[in-house]
């Protein structure tokens, strides 16, 4: 698992990582819960797990490591 550290000018959001059967699936953590993503990329399943932070998702995303994620 590969845990994450995203962050804004306003908050930080953390993101759990995992490739299961060459596929990923992405949780971040949200006010309300868990938001996870899916995707055949790493990215792709940040991208949609980061969906409910809408409006700072760019900013987030540029905060990422810069391993091969992107």
């Amino acid at each position: 698992m590969i845990l994450m550290r995203l962050t804004s000018s306003v908050f930080w959001v953390d993101v759990r990582l995992r490739e299961i059967n060459g596929r990923w699936i992405a949780s971040a953590d949200t006010l309300d819960g868990p938001s996870l993503g899916l995707g055949e990329q790493a990215i792709e399943a940040i991208e949609m797990a980061l969906q409910p932070f809408d409006g700072i998702v760019e900013e987030l995303l540029a905060s990422l490591p810069r391993s091969g994620l992107r």
